[in-house]
């Protein structure tokens, strides 16, 4: 029985015609209200991942559940279909399980709350806030277990209820869910912060209705959507193809020693709409890589890409979902079935942006990404302090790191930055006030762009001094399948991690480990992808590659693969340079619209004498209703 909503007036809002400078003032105090959602949040927020980094996601929608403004999408259709219950003034609902929601939040780390927003007894709108919580109980600190092969183990699992009935707070429900996480405190700070955000929103959603009116602010919301639509349509008329084109990617391993699995997806337009088809993704994991794709998320991402490539100054929110159909088979690794584990699903998450550029380049290279994106590497580190002497104290980090940018049309992929917009690291400073570690190095890693044109952006090398026993975790990927060129450009490097021990040993650590143990005095060694290149390196300006030796981005021997020849100190040898130039172009031959590297035969053979680790095997399924169509 879908959600019943309580109003205390059945006048209903008329739509009425909307002059553009109205229309123009209300959309961007609607893009203020979202920002002060943000502000708002990491001024209150305790934890790092939250205040520090900005891993939580605002929404303002309207009535029906669209996405006004807002950056995943809308999961409010979904909610109100499985939510048994009513909503009213004075509600507030608060959840974090994937599988209530139909995978609006995908694992239930992020904790969602959603206010439905009423004026003069008509619902006006909904504003929600989700934040990824850095510890929800479960088998290990951070509640992201790799060794997790149901999302029982991963943490306390919250289905929709009312934190707020009618005004009145639910501080029993509150008091039981802290109880099971390892870091109370943060956790009620970061849930108060997103309670305020939401709070924030709805107060200027009423103050613009109230100024304007509500039919005006009505019909404006709609006017919102309803020019999206256009956008989006004329976008998809111009870019995708009735002809399908497909493109696959792989998660490189699970952290159980199986691996890769893949992600395919095919796409093509039937009229005004495009349909997106994952036949042939791998059944789902046996451990926690699933990743549970909302399919209104999917649209959203789709929009995202087409509107951020195409036409950014278009506002996206949830208009254009009509013209979009995402099919997804059940039992994949993107719709796994109860109670699959969820917690790693970061890196299916990063490489759907990989699988869209892949999609939506193929038939206007000039508009084609390289790969890049790919994951949000994780460290945790947790374990007992005691240089301050007295009773040790509790600590526990969740730190996300940042990869390579790919390559693009119109230049270099950033260094070491984040895949969301709205990602910013935590300052060292802030790691060695508060954890016993100290960074000894934070640069990017040279070389690891893949060449190009336009250079994919290097990945980033970061070393971490432990101050105190403990113990860590790290969840990264790309380790084993590299990030690919495209339109001449190379693969970038692939991510590793070393661990120089105290007592004088070095050991290579795998990109998917847990429980792993450090001594004080231990340094760590995270070094992340590089993104692909675009485009001929051969054809890079020699000087920009002579800069980029001069600033560490580039080595002198890594400027080989541009063709360039220079020294160390990044003086290029013009003669010599057109000469290799010269060979490599006769040696290579035709340049490939894809560069994936050498093949995943040739990377299992070749795995261990390049990684310093054993290539995953292949995982086999049993007893899958889709087994068939991985074969």
């Amino acid at each position: 029985m879908p959600a019943q909503i309580i109003e205390t007036s059945d006048k209903p809002f008329e739509k009425v015609a909307i002059d553009p400078v109205t229309l123009d003032i209300v959309e961007n105090a609607l893009r203020n209200a979202r920002i002060e959602m943000d502000a708002t949040l990491v001024r209150t927020a305790m934890s790092p991942g939250i205040r520090e980094q900005g891993d939580a996601f605002p929404m303002i929608a309207d009535p029906s559940g669209k996405m006004i403004v807002g950056q995943f999408g809308s999961f409010i259709d979904g909610f109100l279909r499985g939510f048994d219950g009513t909503l009213e003034d004075g509600d507030m609902i608060f959840l974090s399980d994937p599988y209530s929601c139909e995978g609006a939040v995908s694992h239930s780390n992020d904790w969602l709350v959603l206010l439905p927003v009423f004026k003069d007894g008509r619902l006006l709108a909904y504003t929600a806030m989700f934040g990824h919580q850095s510890d929800i109980g479960g088998m290990v600190p951070g509640s992201m277990p790799i060794g997790a092969s149901s999302i029982f183990e991963e943490g306390v699992r919250i289905p929709p209820v009312k934190i707020w009935r009618k005004g009145e707070y639910n501080a029993d429900l509150i008091k039981l869910v802290m109880h099971q996480t390892r870091k109370p405190d943060w956790c009620q700070a970061d849930l108060n912060a997103i309670i305020a955000s939401c709070r924030v929103a709805a107060r200027r959603v009423v103050e613009i209705a109230e100024r304007f009116g509500d039919d005006i602010y009505y019909s404006a919301t709609q006017e919102l959507l309803e020019r999206n639509h256009r956008a989006m349509k004329a976008l998809i008329a111009m870019t995708v193809a009735e002809e399908p084109v497909s493109f696959e990617d792989y998660i490189c391993d699970d952290g159980k020693g199986f691996g890769p699995y893949r992600i395919k997806c095919t796409m093509r337009r039937e009229g005004d709409k495009v349909i997106l088809d994952f036949d042939g993704t791998d059944p789902q994991s046996a451990a926690s890589i699933n990743f549970y794709l909302n399919e209104n998320m999917f649209k959203m991402f789709f929009g995202i890409y087409m509107i951020m490539v195409f036409d950014p100054q278009i506002m996206f929110n949830d208009g254009f979902y009509d013209l979009i159909e995402v099919r997804i088979p059940e039992g994949s690794l993107l719709k796994p079935r109860f109670p699959a584990a969820l917690s790693g699903r970061t890196h299916g998450l990063g490489r759907i942006f990989d699988i869209l550029g892949g999609l939506l380049g193929q038939k206007t290279p000039e508009f084609l990404n390289a790969a890049g994106f790919s994951s949000s590497p994780h460290l945790f580190y947790s374990g007992w302090d005691g240089r301050k002497g007295g009773q040790a104290e509790w600590f526990q980090l969740f730190q996300i790191g940042f990869g390579g940018i790919p390559g693009r049309p119109l230049g270099d992929g950033p260094d070491g930055h984040s895949l969301w917009p709205g990602f910013t690291n935590v300052p060292n400073e802030f790691l060695e006030r508060y954890f016993p570690l100290r960074i000894e190095r934070y640069s990017t890693e040279p070389d690891s762009g893949g060449a190009g044109l336009h250079r994919g952006g290097n990945g980033i090398h970061m070393t971490y001094r432990f101050l105190a026993d403990g113990n860590i975790a790290i969840h990264d990927d790309r380790w084993f399948v590299p990030p690919w060129g495209v339109n001449g450009g190379l693969p970038g490097a692939r991510a590793s991690k070393v661990i120089e021990r105290v007592d004088g040993t070095t050991q290579i650590v795998g990109n998917k480990v847990e429980d792993v143990p450090v001594k004080e005095g231990d340094l760590l060694h995270f070094i992340t992808w590089g993104g692909g290149g675009w485009g001929d390196p051969l054809e890079r300006d020699p000087e920009l590659v002579s800069l980029e030796i001069r600033q560490g981005l580039v080595s002198a021997t890594g400027a080989r693969s541009y063709g360039v020849v220079a020294n160390d100190d990044g003086v290029v040898d013009p003669s010599a340079t057109s000469a290799l130039r010269e060979k490599m172009r006769a040696e290579r031959g035709e340049v490939a619209l894809f560069d994936y590297g050498p093949g995943l035969d040739v990377l299992r053979r070749n795995c261990e004498a390049e990684t310093g680790l054993p290539a995953p095997t292949q995982p086999e399924w049993a007893n899958s209703g889709i087994a068939e169509a991985a074969e």
